[in-house]
């Protein structure tokens, strides 16, 4: 089996570490599969778009969904590190409002699956770091949201790196109880 799954404090959202083989020459690891994303998943959604980011240390990036064409994720860092966060946006959910946050990094080569109805944000902890992520619908501009980062509702435990490099959107986004969110 190419990953190892893992379910974290939200059970909808999966960490999944690949198998790698490795030697003297370097490594080789299957970065994606579809049958073995499903079978180890059980998630057979197959993935339209693909999405390759770079960032300097204390970039953040979200807290972003798609209210219409809601997006899952499966997110890997190539170079570098971040701390990657999904939140639970779907009211009829258990874990509403709740979030689970992971290191991803080049060298641990895990990737993290992000739900639709999750809310989905980045902040680089190296110098800079390559993200990669795996979309199941398109980007859809008009239906794009955000959720501030640094609700308190939320409470997200970012790491400290500083004050964080935002995009305008980001440091103008609405706090949890004034966004839109899934039934």
């Amino acid at each position: 089996m190419p990953y190892t799954v893992t379910s974290t404090a939200l059970p909808d959202v999966l960490i999944l570490e690949p198998t790698v083989f490795g030697d003297d020459r370097g490594f080789f690891f299957e970065s994606f599969n579809q049958r073995a994303f499903a079978e180890a998943t059980g998630i057979d959604q197959p993935f339209v778009q693909d999405n390759h980011s770079k960032s300097s240390r204390g970039v953040l990036r979200g807290l972003h969904y798609q209210i219409a064409h809601p997006q899952g994720k499966l997110v890997r860092v190539t170079a570098g590190t971040v701390f990657d966060v999904a939140v639970d946006l779907r009211r009829s959910s258990p874990t509403f409002a709740q979030w689970v946050g992971v290191t991803l990094s080049a060298e641990n080569k895990r990737q993290l699956w992000v739900p639709p109805g999750f809310a989905h944000g980045f902040i680089v902890t190296s110098d800079t770091a390559e993200f990669l992520y795996k979309t199941t619908d398109y980007w859809h501009p008009e239906h794009e949201r955000s959720v501030r980062w640094s609700d308190p509702t939320l409470g997200i435990a970012w790491p400290d790196v500083g004050t964080p490099t935002l995009a305008t959107k980001d440091g103008n986004a609405p706090l949890l109880a004034e966004a839109e969110t899934f039934a």
